[in-house]
């Protein structure tokens, strides 16, 4: 009798396991139909938007991303540098990987953005900073309304997408319109990129001006690949080779306390947890790369590590992350401490923690080995709670473990955007931190194009290498770039009374970030009751557009602003010269 019942329990047991394996099956089943479709619909919802054949974007031009149809809380029919340019990266990295039918509208794109840098803007002219301006109307004119400008990640990100698309040229009989038609536009971002990478910007969410990691990111990678390519091409990258390393040492100082903090040089009170540091690990993936730190590649200790102190800031903040403990995918938006829309979710972020994942398990199997370190172990302990630090080869059941489970943890990211997406396929923007609803502006661009990126990675479909094998070495000692600075010269004339103060803020760093704090005292030694002036001498990098204002400190501490609108000014355009703003207070 014992012996029967030892062989019921045995086989009651098997039958256990195997439902079990029946409802992961049934589960994974479902998820890769899922994503089967809603990758159909993501392509359909990006191609929608671009104009001039897009079912959304019939009145833009042709080549213009639209960000999205939604021309109300919020208006988002502009085109965006940054955002197209990762649109497009998307777009050329399947048409490389066969789908030649968005070949046309990869060069519609090219001829547009060739156009947009030709544009004069609140940025700048086209040899005078105007690259770094964010985004334009969806007809390819300048907006010339406020925004947080400039942005320098379009640029470097402009060059990548072109790069790739050149480099397909070249090996494919197109040499002639890689060298004429592409070049130009590329030689342009990249020059830019060399000037403009050690001065801060807006950050990808258009609210911190400091130095991003996104930016700084793509820069590195653009410059790389852009003087590989301007070697193929017999064209000149003028220190493109130099700045590079540059890049990648400053890089380096973002890492502190066990995660990557996505904007330094600047006090903005964030923990700097950020899903910006996630976005750069997979745009500058390299499938050739090892698992290097330098370059936060995927698969890299550092880049684990921050995924999970990314992901692991937004598992209390979120209702909808109610349950989904560390070793769960969660929701993830932007930062914890966003307030726009009230912080959500987004779907692109919690898209982005997927990737990284998918991106990371194919870096694993191509190197034949996963190394656990004590800068990983928490983020794989997560997943295989047994593991333990040390190197697995690919013959290992501790590799096949953990490939097994790093998959399983992308793909439960999906399954958490799967359970917030519509019927119809739809993404806004975000989804709703409490109910999951959709939220703010429909058929997002990017968020469609994540979707894509995500899907691709999943099904093994990588881009070529950008180089990052020969150019992963940090510099012993990190050095910026030779800087071109002119003086500019404050004159305002505005009566006082003693105990008042004048100061100038703006828009630069050089004259505050808007920060009453950081504001540059003007000096009152010329002051006469017939000639009130004020004056002070900044530094300011040459060349250079900036929005600014002259504010009173007065007697009891109060801060009074000049009245609107913003003043604005460019810099002198030779290095150390000189210019002279003379001002009356409005």
């Amino acid at each position: 009798m014992y012996t029967n019942l030892t062989r019921i329990l045995a086989l009651t047991g098997l039958w256990l396991a195997g439902a079990a394996a029946r409802r992961r099956l049934s589960g994974r089943l479902d998820l890769d139909a899922f994503i089967a479709k809603q990758n159909d619909i993501s392509l359909q919802g990006v191609l929608a938007n671009i104009g001039p054949g897009g079912s959304n974007a019939h009145a833009a031009a042709a080549g213009a991303v639209v960000a999205s149809p939604s021309k109300s809380d919020p208006d988002y029919w502009y085109t965006w540098s940054r955002d197209s340019a990762l649109t497009f990266k998307v777009l050329v990295e399947l048409f490389i990987a066969g789908n030649k039918s968005l070949q046309p509208k990869i060069e519609e794109y090219i001829t547009a953005q060739a156009q947009l840098q030709g544009l004069t803007n609140p940025s700048g002219g086209p040899d005078t900073g105007g690259l770094g301006e964010p985004k334009f109307h969806v007809n390819l004119t300048a907006f010339t309304g406020a925004w947080g400008r400039p942005q320098r990640d379009g640029p470097p990100l402009r060059a990548t997408t072109s790069i790739l698309y050149a480099n397909w040229l070249l090996s494919n009989g197109g040499e002639s319109e890689a060298a004429n038609t592409v070049w130009p536009v590329i030689v342009k971002d990249l020059s830019y990129t060399v000037q403009y990478w050690n001065r801060t910007g807006f950050d990808l969410w258009e609210e911190v001006n400091g130095s991003s990691f996104f930016t700084l990111s793509a820069s590195h990678r653009a410059l790389v690949e852009g003087a590989a390519l301007a070697k193929a091409l017999g064209k000149r990258c003028p220190d493109c080779e130099a700045s590079a390393p540059r890049i990648l040492c400053f890089l380096q100082s973002f890492w502190a306390n066990g995660y990557i903090d996505s904007n330094i040089n600047v006090n903005d009170g964030r923990t700097g947890k950020d899903v910006n540091s996630i976005l750069s690990s997979i745009h500058t993936f390299d499938p050739a790369a090892a698992c290097t730190d330098s370059t936060f590649q995927p698969c890299s200790p550092r880049a684990l590590a921050n995924h999970k102190a990314v992901v692991d800031s937004f598992r209390t903040i979120y209702t909808v992350n109610q349950g989904r403990t560390a070793g769960r995918a969660a929701a993830v938006g932007r930062y914890s401490e966003d307030v726009y829309y009230n912080g959500n979710p987004w779907y692109l972020a919690t898209m982005a923690a997927a990737e990284q994942m998918y991106a990371a398990a194919y870096q694993w199997k191509k190197n034949g080995y996963i190394t656990v370190d004590t800068t990983s172990l928490p983020f794989f302990r997560d997943l295989v709670a047994d593991v333990s630090a040390g190197t697995y080869a690919k013959d290992t059941d501790t590799f096949t473990s953990i490939i097994r489970a790093v998959t399983a943890y992308g793909d439960d990211f999906v399954d958490v955007v799967k359970q917030y997406t519509p019927t119809d396929g739809s993404l806004a923007e975000q989804y709703d931190r409490e109910t999951g609803t959709p939220k703010s502006a429909a058929h997002l661009t990017w968020s469609y194009a994540s979707f894509v990126g995500a899907a691709e990675r999943r099904s093994g479909v990588v881009p070529p290498s950008w180089g990052e094998p020969n150019s992963n070495t940090v510099p012993r000692v990190c050095e910026a770039s030779p800087r071109c600075d002119s003086s500019t010269i404050f004159n305002v004339k505005v009566t006082t009374v003693p105990g008042e103060s004048i100061l100038v803020v703006g828009s630069l760093a050089e004259v505050g970030n808007w920060s009453p704090a950081d504001a540059i005292p003007l000096d009152a030694s010329q002051y006469t009751p017939s000639n009130p002036l004020w004056s002070a001498k900044v530094t300011i990098p040459a060349a250079t557009n900036f929005e600014y204002k002259y504010i009173k400190k007065t007697n009891d501490g109060r801060v009074v602003w000049e009245s609107d609108p913003n003043r604005s000014a460019a810099s002198s355009t030779g290095c150390n010269s000189t210019k002279t703003l003379n001002d009356q207070w409005r």
